[in-house]
């Protein structure tokens, strides 16, 4: 039963100011508490747990009724689907293990825990990094060394067979792929991380199926009702029509948004590839089919699910049908469900959009956290430009979230690099930003004279000259090309490089998010080729297999450090690590640029509580420096000690960092 009355009801009659939507949101909820009730009873469920649900229930009702009804409110069958979705929602925190249902008690108390200087995080890909879940669990004792307490493994559920968009064309969201284990082995897995104090993250990719999903099997023959979970039209007319305003994410795999199917002789949505088919999410039975889903996906362990590709999961004609104001309130209705039923569960946003775009997503009553990509595309510009000017602007008035949320900082992934900066923030400063992106793709790809970097296009576009990146940490930074040539200083300054990236990213407010692979420099796997289902898509060039044998490779020797270029730099992340998880000031989100009248020097303080940590950073290859009064004032303090060496700077001179040098500043 409900054990809290929810908003507007007294003794369950309705009160004389009960008017509007609140009225409705109540009206409905009295109606449906008898269903409820019927729900707990049949399944004999405890009465504390029907009382926190209760106490959940009545807290997001209301917000949760406005939202499906703004989604939904107009359509016959309204009232059916909202009690299927609440008691979907009670089926969930009924079944919720109890270590889970612990989480959640706990977490709501501590909202914010994901905030902490502690955590830090990894991705990976399960049969790339350790073949299966099995050995990935084994592999709990590395991620506990290296300082990881926060593990993101890329799609691992059943996919289609072939080409499947490196996972995300899943067949089944409640079996995993063969190949990697079983759900029960997902199970154990999260159990053994949750014991270690690791939090687990996992995709949701909600915007579409594989093409051999149930439900798209269902639709190929024939059922209206699964037909109506996808956009399939049997003639160009409307397809036609929505093609005016669209632009195509894949140009140079085919063009258009729409995949003739010769079965069913119709044109199916297919956004991102023609095995991926949209799901119509202005048909309720969808959102409530997901919902399912995501809840059944949360109860095997994981604390956060990251959204895949939110920007897209709303269609409306004459719109380009990216960033929508039904995009919002349909992860919003997720999200309240989410506190409800599955509190603990966060979100992470993953829309690869203009920045302005991206940060909507981003509230405690939406995506609690979300990737930082604008942060990531201008840390690799001022890499190769040796300026922060277009990288500061952006921080002046982007890098601030509301509270309660955090970004995701993030230096690869699995995915390519977009230059996701803003034109006008180039603009401001004098830059051409469409040249800009020419040079930036000509110089990480190894085509600007002097360029370090060894990157590969991805997705190039010769008619319009669009392209994005794709390359390993290591090889962009220049390691490839430096071992390539047999050059020791350039190896030198390919690892500087790499730690500068680093050290921002460990430090600058939010999560620090490693791929895996990372820590020991891998370079480009250029034999990804030789798979007929990866040749096509260069993104698999920063995807190699971990190789565990390079922590004995001894031929890879560096002169100007001690052991292997890849012990150093493992022993050097792992610093990182443990010096950012010692520092409380590196907590939360809170950052304040601080100016020092050099454009090679990015600086900015760090403050929470009563802790205070001022960052500097050069990214040039030359010695810069710093006035040391200016550090006086905002460090409020004459003498500092850098966390990362342990050295200690007067502010009567000027403060000099080295090339690509790093400085973590306490007040002492």
């Amino acid at each position: 039963m409900i054990r809290s009355n929810p908003k507007g009801l007294r003794n369950g009659s309705i009160t004389p100011r009960a008017s509007g939507l609140s009225y409705e949101a109540d009206l409905s909820l009295k109606r449906l508490a008898p269903r409820l009730q019927a729900f707990w009873d049949a399944h004999d469920a405890d009465e504390e747990l029907r009382h926190e649900f209760g106490l959940r229930l009545a807290d997001h009702w209301e917000e949760l009724f406005a939202l499906l009804f703004e989604l939904y409110g107009t359509r016959y069958d309204f009232f059916f689907h909202l009690e299927q979705i609440l008691l979907t929602a009670a089926a969930a925190w009924l079944d919720r293990p109890e270590p889970l249902r612990e989480l959640d008690r706990h977490r709501i108390n501590e909202p914010d825990w994901f905030t902490s200087e502690k955590i830090v995080g990894g991705a990976l890909y399960v049969d790339l990094f350790s073949e299966n879940l099995g050995k990935l669990t084994e592999s709990i004792d590395y991620f506990k060394e290296l300082g990881l307490t926060y593990l993101h493994l890329m799609p691992l559920f059943a996919v289609r067979p072939g080409d499947n968009d490196g996972g995300y064309a899943i067949s089944n969201y409640r079996s995993v792929d063969p190949r990697l284990g079983t759900i029960e082995d997902l199970r154990n897995l999260a159990s053994e991380l949750r014991k270690a104090g690791i939090v687990l993250v996992l995709d949701f990719v909600f915007n579409h199926t594989s093409d051999d999903h149930e439900w798209a099997k269902h639709a190929q023959s024939g059922d209206p009702e699964y037909q109506n979970f996808y956009y399939i039209y049997p003639n160009r007319e409307l397809p036609d029509q929505y093609e005016r305003t669209l632009r195509e994410i894949f140009p140079t795999v085919r063009r258009g948004n729409f995949t003739w199917h010769d079965g069913m002789q119709s044109w199916v949505w297919t956004t991102f590839n023609s095995f991926q088919w949209d799901l119509n999410y202005s048909n309720p039975a969808v959102f409530r089919a997901m919902l399912e889903e995501m809840f059944f996906i949360s109860s095997t362990g994981i604390d956060i699910l990251r959204l895949d590709a939110v920007a897209f999961v709303w269609k409306q004609m004459g719109t380009n049908c990216e960033n929508l104001p039904q995009a919002h309130t349909l992860i919003q209705a997720f999200s309240r469900l989410a506190r409800i039923a599955t509190p603990s569960l966060l979100f992470k946003s993953e829309a690869i959009v203009h920045p302005d775009d991206v940060v909507k997503y981003v509230s405690p009553e939406e995506c609690q956290i979300s990737y930082n990509p604008t942060l990531m595309a201008l840390l690799w510009e001022s890499l190769a430009t040796r300026e922060t000017r277009l990288l500061c602007r952006s921080l002046s008035h982007r890098h601030k979230l509301p509270p309660h949320t955090a970004w995701v900082n993030y230096l690869r992934c699995h995915d390519d690099i977009g230059w996701t900066f803003d034109d006008a923030d180039a603009a401001a400063l004098g830059i051409n930003a469409y040249d800009h992106r020419q040079f930036l793709n000509l110089f990480y790809t190894g085509q600007f004279k002097g360029s370090f970097a060894r990157g590969v296009p991805f997705q190039e576009n010769v008619q319009t000259g669009d392209m994005r990146i794709a390359g390993t940490l290591a090889s962009l930074a220049g390691l490839e090309h430096a071992i390539e040539v047999g050059d020791e200083h350039e190896k030198e300054m390919s690892i500087r490089r790499m730690l500068l990236l680093q050290g921002i990213s460990l430090s600058i407010g939010g999560i620090p998010l490693l791929y895996l692979g990372e820590e020991w420099g891998m370079l480009n796997d250029y034999d990804f080729v030789k798979d007929p289902a990866k040749a096509g898509d260069t993104r698999w060039v920063h995807r190699p297999k971990m190789q565990w044998e390079f922590l004995h490779e001894l031929d890879d020797k560096i002169a100007s450090g001690d052991g292997s270029i890849r012990t150093r730099i493992f022993r050097s992340q792992q610093k990182l690590i443990a010096t950012r998880k010692s520092l409380p000031a590196l907590a939360g989100q809170n950052m304040e640029l601080v100016a020092t009248g050099n454009v090679h020097l990015l600086s900015f303080i760090r403050i929470h509580e009563s802790h205070r940590l001022i960052v500097i950073a050069n990214f040039s290859d030359q010695p810069q420096s710093v006035d040391g009064n200016r550090l006086r004032t905002v460090g409020l303090g004459r003498f500092f000690q850098d966390a990362l060496t342990d050295r200690e700077f007067g502010t009567s001179a000027d403060i000099v960092l080295e090339a690509y040098e790093t400085l973590w500043l306490l007040r002492v």
